[in-house]
C-alpha cells in the first residue's frame, strides 16, 4: 500500500513539474525569429504583416524559440511582451493562456 501511494505522490509531483510553466517572452513570427527579441512597434508591424501573410506566431524567450500550438491566442500580440502559461516539451508550447506583460 505505501508503494502505491508513494507512486501516485511521484506521479501528481511530475504532472506539476510538467504542466502550467510560465514563460516570459516577446511574440515573434517563425520567418524572423530571434530578430525580434525585443519588443517595439517596428516589430508588431513586422510580424502582424509576416503573420497575415501565412507565417506562424512564435515566442522569443532568452534567446530561445518556442512554437505554439494556439495561434489565434497570439492575433494581434505580435511585437509584444507576453507571459505564456502552458505545457512545454522541448520547443513547443502548448498554450493554456497568453497575457500581454505590462511595462
Amino acid at each position: 500500500m505505501k508503494k502505491i501511494v508513494l507512486l501516485a505522490f511521484a506521479v501528481l509531483v511530475f504532472a506539476s513539474l510538467s504542466f502550467g510553466k510560465t514563460i516570459t517572452g516577446t511574440v515573434s513570427d517563425a520567418g524572423c525569429g530571434v530578430k525580434h527579441a525585443t519588443a517595439s512597434d517596428a516589430a508588431a508591424a513586422c510580424v502582424e504583416k509576416c503573420v497575415s501573410g501565412g507565417a506562424k506566431y512564435v515566442l522569443v524567450s532568452s534567446g530561445k524559440v518556442y512554437q505554439l500550438d494556439a495561434q489565434d491566442k497570439f492575433k494581434g500580440l505580435g511585437g509584444k511582451s507576453v507571459t505564456v502559461t502552458g505545457t512545454v516539451k522541448g520547443t513547443n508550447i502548448t498554450v493554456a493562456s497568453v497575457a500581454e506583460k505590462s511595462m
